[in-house]
C-alpha cells in the first residue's frame, strides 16, 4: 500500500486550471490505477494473443484480421504518438498508462526489497539499452510479425517484473535506470509546455508540518527537482508541502535555460549517435539501394569463392527473420549487412554532428567537450520528430493497405521536418546568446556549426521520404 502523504491547504489565491488538473489526479489516485490496470489487460491481450495465430492471408485487414489490428495499434498509433504525448505533455505516459511500469512497480511493492546496486545505477544502460532493442527489434522484424513483438516486448515486460520483485520497495526501478525508452522520454519531456514545478521556498518553510514524504516512484528527490526529465507526470506529489504545482512553461524552455555543467554526457551520446543516427538507420535500411548494392556486392564476392555459409537462411526466427511462408527470410549475410548498414549510419551521422559541435564548443568559453555535450540538447526536437516520422511510416504503410491514399504526405513529413530543424535552430540560438563571456562573433559561428550539423540530419530523412 501507497504511503498516505499529508497535504498543506494551497494557497489563497485562486489555482490555475492545470494546478487544479494535477491536484486532482492526486485525489483520484484510484482512477489513475483503474486507467493503468486497463492498458495492462489491453496491452498484454495485444502482445499474446496474435503470436498464436496464424499470419494473415490475403484480403485480411486491420478490420478483420487481430494480427494486423495488433500491429496496427502498436506501431501504427500507440508509439508514434506516444512520441508525440511526451512532447506535449512530458512523462504522462510513462506515470499514468505505461504498462510495463504498473507491473514493475507491482512486483516492487510485494518482492524483496533489495537495495539498488551501484552496476545497475550505470548512466549508460538507457543508451545500450536502446541502441540493442532498436538493432535487435530489426533483426527479427518485430515491426511486422507478433512472435517478433512477443520476444521483444513480452520479453522486456518480463524482466520488467523481474526486477522490480527483486530491487526497490515500491519503486520504478526499472523505469528509472533499464527501461529501454526511458532516456528516450527524458529528453523529449524536456521540451514539454506543462511540468510538475517545485517552489523550493516553500518547500524549506513547510517543512517542520510535512513529515511524510512523497510516494514518488520514480525516485525521484522531489526537493530539488527542477527538470522534469525523470518527472512521470503521475500527480501524486501535486500540492506537497505547499509547493509542488503542474505549471506551465514555454515550449523548450528547460533546454534553452541548461547550463553547460548540467549537460549529461549520456544523454548526449543517447541523442546523437542513439535516437538520431541509430535510429535513422533502422528506419533507412529496407528502403536503401545502398543496403541493396552493399548486400549484392558481397553476396556475389561469397559466390565467386564458393563460400555459401552466410548465404544459409537456417537462423532460428528470434535470432534472424524466418517466416518461409510469408517469403521473408534473413540469410545470415542479410542479419550481417542489417547490422553494418545501422552501425555506419550511426557512426557516419553521430559522427558528423559530433565534428560540428565539437567545433561549437571550441568557440566559446569553457570546457570543449562540456560545450560540445550541452549544444548537443538543441537536437531534441531533431530525434524526437524523427523517431515519429520513422515509426508514422509503419502508419503510412498499413493504411495504404487498406485503401487510404495520402497525396498530402510529402508535404506534411517535409512540414515536420522542417518544423524540427527550425525548433532546434531556435533553441541552439537561446542556448548560445544566454550563454555568458561568449563574443557575438562567437555566438553566431556556433549557431552556424550547429545549422551544419542540423542539415546532416536532415539529409538522410530526405533521401527516405522524398528520392527513394
Amino acid at each position: 500500500m501507497e504511503q498516505p502523504i499529508f497535504f498543506h491547504p494551497m494557497p489563497a489565491q485562486p489555482a490555475s486550471r492545470l494546478q487544479r488538473l494535477g491536484d486532482a489526479m492526486r485525489r483520484n489516485r484510484c482512477l489513475i490505477i483503474g486507467v493503468q490496470w486497463a492498458v495492462v489487460v489491453f496491452y498484454l491481450a495485444l502482445v499474446t494473443a496474435p503470436a498464436f495465430l496464424p499470419l494473415p492471408g490475403t484480403g485480411a485487414s486491420v478490420l478483420n484480421n487481430l494480427t494486423l489490428l495488433a500491429q496496427f495499434m502498436f506501431w501504427g498509433i500507440w508509439w508514434p504518438f506516444v512520441i508525440v504525448s511526451t512532447l506535449a505533455l512530458g512523462r504522462v505516459w510513462c506515470g499514468v498508462f505505461c504498462p510495463e511500469g504498473t507491473l514493475t512497480e507491482l512486483a516492487s511493492r510485494h518482492g524483496l526489497g533489495r537495495p539498488v546496486p551501484r552496476w545497475l545505477k550505470w548512466g549508460g544502460w538507457p543508451f545500450a539499452a536502446f541502441v540493442i532493442t532498436t538493432v535487435y527489434g530489426q533483426l527479427v522484424s518485430v515491426y511486422e510479425y507478433p512472435k517478433a513483438v512477443l520476444l521483444v516486448l513480452g520479453g522486456s515486460t518480463v524482466v520488467a517484473v523481474a526486477v522490480g520483485f527483486v530491487y526497490g520497495r515500491g519503486k520504478r526501478v526499472w523505469c528509472r535506470h533499464l527501461c529501454p525508452v526511458s532516456g528516450v522520454f527524458a529528453l523529449l519531456a524536456r521540451l514539454a509546455p506543462v511540468h510538475f514545478r517545485v517552489d523550493r521556498e516553500r518547500w524549506d518553510a513547510a517543512a517542520p508540518t510535512h513529515p511524510t514524504p512523497v510516494d514518488c516512484a520514480p525516485l525521484i528527490d522531489m526537493r530539488r527537482m527542477k527538470s522534469g526529465s525523470q518527472c512521470h507526470m503521475c500527480g501524486r506529489c501535486s500540492g506537497h508541502r505547499n509547493a509542488v504545482a503542474l505549471s506551465p512553461r514555454l515550449p523548450g524552455s528547460e533546454v534553452a535555460n541548461l547550463k553547460p555543467a548540467e549537460a549529461n554526457a549520456w544523454e548526449a551520446r543517447l541523442l546523437v549517435f542513439g535516437i538520431i543516427g541509430a535510429a535513422v538507420g533502422a528506419f533507412q535500411w529496407s528502403s536503401s539501394p545502398w543496403f541493396v548494392a552493399v548486400k549484392t556486392r558481397v553476396a556475389e564476392w561469397l559466390i565467386e569463392r564458393d563460400s555459401f555459409a552466410l548465404l544459409q537462411d537456417n537462423a532460428p526466427w528470434w535470432l534472424l527473420t524466418h517466416y518461409p511462408e510469408a517469403n521473408d527470410v534473413f540469410t545470415w549475410l542479410d542479419g550481417l549487412v542489417v547490422l553494418a548498414y545501422i552501425g555506419a549510419t550511426a557512426l557516419i551521422l553521430g559522427g558528423w554532428i559530433t565534428i560540428w559541435l565539437r567545433l561549437a564548443g571550441a568557440l566559446l568559453p569553457g570546457n570543449t567537450k562540456q560545450n560540445a555535450r550541452w549544444l548537443a540538447y538543441a537536437l531534441i526536437p531533431m530525434g524526437g520528430l524523427g523517431v515519429f516520422l520513422g515509426l508514422s511510416s509503419l502508419t503510412v504503410t498499413l493504411l495504404k493497405a487498406e485503401g487510404l491514399i495520402m497525396p498530402w504526405l510529402p508535404e506534411v513529413r517535409g512540414a515536420l521536418l522542417a518544423l524540427a530543424a527550425l525548433w532546434s535552430l531556435w533553441l541552439g540560438g537561446r542556448m548560445l546568446f544566454a550563454l555568458p563571456g561568449a563574443s557575438r562573433t562567437a555566438r553566431l559561428m556556433a549557431q552556424a556549426c550547429l545549422a551544419t550539423a542540423i542539415g546532416g540530419v536532415v539529409l538522410p530523412w530526405g533521401f527516405l521520404f522524398f528520392i527513394w
